[in-house]
């Protein structure tokens, strides 16, 4: 029996109290046994993978959940506040059949620590948020040009944004110092297409686009159209006026659009010219009835509520008045 064979049996023979001789030590110190090595091999492959992990979602690689509590909006907004509640729903519907596939895109918050700033996937954190769901994202170093850039180029590649959405998020670029370049490659368009969205966001203010909202349908030849209405002294209070009426926040964005222009392109239009109102009065002074001439009309008026008998009365002898007027004036058929 070798040395090293019986030292390790030796070792395990010894009661309780027997302490471990240098013989039986030395060994063991020197020489690692196959499943120790294994174990320790098993160890540092686990340690690589869990810095390789770690390094991973470091780089924004891998998503993880986060709560959408702590995720604020771009300070570039993108989009107006009346997102389309259907596509939310929709989104909420294929969380809980599906969970979440596509993960979002944040940064860590520049000012305050332990909060997000998101580049991009606002439905997706308002879906899970009323869902009480945490969110799947990526997290990475973004700078604002990066930032921007990266939420551009997403909501352009699903054509996501209505025109005045990316008229507004142009100028909000222009006005906060991106060079143009930067603001052609984050909406996908050529210098052209950037300076007629800049000049309508200019032309629009920032309140009417808000009141109007996405208007889903209404493209670039309208908003150009409102821009250059808006020209006028008067534009801004007649469009005012019009956001302001009962009506206006029952409509459609579309239509609120279009009870804006229609407002604005009235301004300018002539009024027909009319004669001054005839009225026909009593003995005792009471009116009873008012004639207006308005282009090729002549309307007669008489009160329903006090005189709709008199009314009947009259439409019935029209007849007989029209040929007693004839007889009298020769040349009235001419």
């Amino acid at each position: 029996m070798s040395k090293r064979t019986q030292s390790v049996r030796n070792l395990f023979a010894a009661g309780p109290d027997e302490a471990p001789t240098a013989d039986t030590r030395q060994p063991m110190q020197r020489v690692a046994s196959g499943a120790v090595r294994s174990l320790k091999d098993t160890f540092s492959e686990v340690e690589r993978d869990y810095e390789e992990l770690k390094q991973k979602v470091a780089d924004g690689a891998l998503p993880i959940d986060l709560d959408p509590s702590l995720i604020d909006p771009s300070p570039f907004a993108d989009r107006f506040a009346d997102q389309d509640a259907s596509a939310v729903e929709a989104l909420k519907a294929s969380f809980l059949e599906h969970g979440q596939e596509i993960p979002i895109l944040v940064r860590a918050h520049p000012t305050e620590i332990g909060r997000y700033q998101i580049s991009y996937g606002h439905r997706r954190v308002r879906a899970a948020t009323e869902l009480g769901l945490k969110v799947k994202a990526y997290v990475r170093e973004l700078s604002d040009d990066r930032l921007v850039v990266a939420q551009g180029i997403e909501n352009s590649a699903r054509e996501d944004l209505t025109f005045i959405e990316r008229s507004m998020f142009a100028l909000k670029l222009e006005e906060g110092g991106f060079e143009r370049t930067l603001i052609q490659t984050a909406l996908s368009v050529d210098r052209q297409e950037a300076s007629k969205l800049i000049n309508v966001g200019r032309a629009v203010p920032g309140w009417l686009a808000e009141a109007i909202g996405r208007a889903p349908k209404i493209g670039r030849p309208r908003w150009q159209e409102l821009a250059d209405g808006l020209k006028n002294v008067r534009a801004e209070s007649k469009a005012r006026k019009a956001t302001t009426d009962k009506s206006f926040g029952h409509k459609t964005s579309d239509d609120r659009f279009i009870a804006v222009l229609r407002a604005i392109k009235a301004i300018d239009r002539p009024s027909a010219e009319k004669t001054p109102v005839l009225s026909a009065k009593s003995a005792e002074g009471t009116q009873i009835a008012t004639l207006a001439v308005s282009g090729r009309v002549c309307k007669i008026e008489i009160d329903r509520d006090r005189d709709e008998a008199f009314a009947k009365f009259v439409m019935d002898r029209i007849p007989d008045l029209y040929e007693n007027f004839r007889q009298t004036e020769p040349g009235s058929e001419g």
